[in-house]
């Protein structure tokens, strides 16, 4: 084979293999939007990226976890899916380009997508029979769209006026123009590409032979080889040096014909294929917008059934009871005046978020149940009516994440109001022996809770409200867990529904069983929350700031120092009780130059906060928090 031919046949390939990776990602956009469709009719736990999303969660190692929620926060499981959906499409267009060589590769392709998609959905804690049914369509849908693209992106157009045949992709597009003196066999058959100048001339007949209607179109002349008429198709192709025209009349106007005797035409180098005028590319593209249509409004449906199940109206409806027991109005002092320090009282909107769903949880109050069983002497089942009919208390309870770092953002402070987890248990009655509550989310989050933690006369309350509104949806509408002095891994269990009344030997919940630990007392820890750092301050008196925390344990006193020089007593805010964080402040003379400021929390045990950097992982970071500062 010559050069030009094999460069022309690369070309080709690269050619079908970019129409096969379009191909490939078009399926898998079908197979999203069908996907979301089928979840949204049948309102299975979310499409198949959900559901692999939540897989993967599962199998995130606590350094990978924490490395995700301190590079992106909240937004961690946006980056997730994210980076699902990147995977998914480079797998799409492999296995599409794959696809062109032979269709089998993309079959095989696609049936791991559905092993993925389908394990995924199986192995949730809250599967069902319709779990698999979103994947399941969705596999369908690719399939049908990539034997549709591929067929179109591989075989070339018929003409099937003129008859031609073509074997390959490569011989369907290849044109060829004369070069050199005419009147010669070889230079007849070894003609150069005409592409450039008429990609649509096909008609072997040399400018200096007779029109159409002119008598002797079909007779040797000269300077020319016979040309006989084509041959009923046999599959094999033409002899070498044969010059092949189709038989048959010629329609004036008819693309690749003369219209007038006359016109010239370019011949056709010998043992090639003429290139009909593309109506499978067109064909292709028609089909691709249309799939992509086809995703779109798939996906955009099965978004809009998802909505159906929003519990935002039936939220903006309720109504809660009001406290059997109020808090006292917050005491003066409680928050320092200083702009940049986090308030007493974090908002609903500014309140940090560390959970395992990737779609929040919609539970209806009217649906929901909590069932207290185990090891208690009667089992009960408490609908929401029945819960809010219970004494209700507020409290102000200070949260923490265990996945904190130092001196971190997850962590906030917030007005509860629920009803007191003890009292439920008791009317169930705990049996001897049991030391654990192993809380089970909607989704299938378990966490493993303390129950002499729970007992022991703090406000462990099963909350409805938080900061004077019901439960937002991504805060655990309609009811949550909240456990004063516990990381909330082992103790804040959001869209609670079950509690199973069991002990800690070989019981282990969610995060307990990827290697943090079973219990997990929050730690005496502080924050400098100004200055941050970020800009350059003036000499002289400057305001240090921010809060400590010990839950239900208090904090009695925060010391900062510069430079590791000598510690300096702050000035500490009022707080209503134990069991929230606590503003603090210190004036600092400042001098110009860069500094180092660290700060360090006491609590009223007596322990104060140690200066060992520690991880979170596996109950909780340590350390002392500090900020580099440059003053002018």
């Amino acid at each position: 084979m010559s050069g030009t031919g094999r460069g022309r046949r690369h070309a080709g390939s690269r050619r079908r293999a970019g129409l096969g990776a379009v191909a490939g990602l078009l399926a898998a956009g079908t197979a999203l939007g069908v996907g979301q469709l089928v979840a949204g009719l049948t309102g299975a736990n979310g499409s198949p990226v959900v559901a692999v999303g939540e897989l993967q969660i599962d199998f995130t190692p606590p350094w990978l976890k924490n490395f995700a929620i301190n590079e992106f926060g909240s937004d961690d499981k946006l980056v997730l899916v994210s980076g699902i959906l990147v995977v998914l499409a480079i797998f799409a267009a492999v296995i599409g380009a794959l696809a062109t060589r032979r269709l089998a590769y993309g079959m095989a392709g696609l049936a791991v997508f559905a092993a993925v998609g389908l394990i995924a959905a199986t192995t949730r804690p809250t599967a069902t029979a319709a779990s698999v049914l979103p994947t399941l369509a969705a596999t369908a849908a690719a399939v049908v769209v990539l034997r549709m693209l591929i067929r179109l992106a591989t075989q070339p157009a018929e003409a099937s006026q003129d008859k031609w045949q073509y074997d390959s992709w490569d011989a369907a597009w290849a044109v060829t123009e004369p070069s050199g003196p005419k009147g010669t066999d070889a230079d007849t058959a070894s003609l150069p590409d005409a592409s450039a100048t008429d990609p649509f001339m096909a008609d072997p007949v040399r400018p200096d032979q007779p029109g159409p209607d002119q008598p002797g179109r079909n007779q040797p002349g000269p300077e020319q080889p016979v040309a006989p008429d084509l041959p009923a198709d046999t599959g094999r192709p033409p002899a070498s040096g044969t010059v092949i025209r189709p038989s048959g009349p010629r329609e004036p106007g008819q693309p690749g014909r003369p219209t007038s005797p006359g016109q010239p035409v370019r011949p056709v180098r010998a043992g090639s294929h003429a290139a009909p005028p593309g109506p499978q590319r067109r064909s292709f593209l028609a089909a691709s917008a249309a799939t992509a249509g086809v995703a779109a409004v798939a996906g955009l449906a099965g978004r809009l059934l998802a909505e159906r199940s929003s519990v935002a109206s039936a939220r903006n409806a309720l109504r809660i009871p009001k406290p059997a027991q109020t808090v006292p109005g917050l005491p003066a002092g409680v928050n320092l005046d200083i702009p940049g320090l986090s308030s007493f009282i974090t908002s609903n909107n500014n309140f940090y978020r560390v959970d395992t769903a990737i779609v929040l949880p919609q539970v209806d109050p009217s649906s929901w149940q909590l069932r207290i069983h185990g090891m208690v002497q009667r089992e009960i089942t408490l609908t929401f009516d029945e819960l809010i009919r219970m004494p209700l208390i507020e409290d102000y309870v200070t949260l923490c994440c265990v996945s904190n770092p130092v001196g971190g953002p997850y962590i906030g402070n917030a007005l509860w109001l629920g009803v007191k987890l003890a009292s439920v248990l008791r009317q169930a009655g705990i049996k001897a022996g049991a030391d654990q509550l192993m809380c089970t989310s909607v989704d299938g989050f378990t966490s493993g809770t303390p129950i002499q933690t729970v007992m022991d006369g703090r406000d462990a309350l099963l909350a409805v409200a938080m900061n004077g509104q019901p439960l937002p949806v991504a805060h655990g509408f309609p009811v949550r867990m909240v456990v004063p002095g516990l990381y909330g891994y082992v103790s804040a269990t959001k869209w609670v529904t079950d509690i199973d009344v069991t002990t800690f030997a070989g019981n282990y919940a969610y995060w307990a069983v990827r290697g943090w630990s079973q219990q997990a007392p929050v730690k005496t820890e502080s924050r400098i929350d100004v200055p941050n750092g970020l800009g350059q301050l003036k000499a002289g008196q400057t305001a240090v700031a921010g809060v400590a925390w010990a839950q239900h344990k208090g904090i009695d006193a925060v010391h900062v120092r510069v430079d590791s020089g000598p510690w300096n007593l702050a000035t500490l805010a009022a707080v209503p009780g134990l069991d929230t964080w606590r503003q603090w402040a210190w004036e600092w003379d400042a001098t110009p130059g860069n500094h180092l400021i660290e700060c360090r929390a006491t609590d009223k045990t007596g322990y104060t906060q140690t200066g060992l950097d520690e991880p979170p992982e596996p109950n909780g970071a340590t350390g002392y928090p500090m900020v580099q500062v440059s003053v002018a």
